[in-house]
């Protein structure tokens, strides 16, 4: 039995010194797979010719209750309209870009994990979409949003691995500070 324990711990102890490189270098290409791309059509759809001018698509899907009441008259936004929609724009493009490249990954899946709550609220509250709940048969939108947020939280916590921008800045740097 002992030499049993003695060689599942052997293996395990291997697989916890891989786990730096692969649990962080995996986690940033699940988000590619998955969520990279779904960011960005997103934010294509909410700019309408440029990114300064938004589509009546992005007015009624962060604002619903509000393009309602315009009949998605984009004319009709107010300037904290415009701002909102044009961050979460900007959002969609640049914080799936960081955390693919690896640069400044932490800071980039915790306002990634910021935007994902805020979507969800708004799924919730403007569109009526059901939150679900968790740890019932079904797979709905509190489980697929969990899931995203610990995808990224992992990142949070691992940071982007040794083959990203953050690793190779992290290696010019050390030498300069010592």
């Amino acid at each position: 039995m002992h030499a049993l324990v003695s060689t599942y711990y052997s293996i395990t102890s291997k697989a916890d010194r891989t786990s730096d490189f692969l649990v962080p270098t995996l986690a940033r290409l699940v988000f590619a797979a998955v969520l990279l791309v779904y960011y960005w059509n997103s934010a294509g759809l909410k700019i309408d010719g440029s990114i300064f001018t938004p589509s009546a698509g992005a007015f009624g899907q962060i604002f619903p209750k509000a393009a309602e009441e315009v009949l998605y008259d984009v004319s009709q936004m107010n300037i904290f309209q415009r701002l909102v929609i044009f961050a979460g724009t900007v959002a969609e493009y640049v914080l799936p870009a960081l955390i693919l490249i690896g640069l400044l990954t932490r800071l980039a899946a915790l306002g990634t994990i910021g935007f994902i709550w805020v979507q969800t609220l708004v799924d919730v509250t403007g569109h009526g979409v059901k939150l679900g709940s968790l740890f019932d048969n079904s797979i709905g939108l509190i489980d697929q949003r969990v899931m995203w947020t610990f995808l990224l939280l992992v990142l949070v916590v691992k940071g982007a691995g040794p083959l990203s921008l953050d690793a190779l800045l992290r290696r010019v740097a050390k030498p300069a500070a010592a």
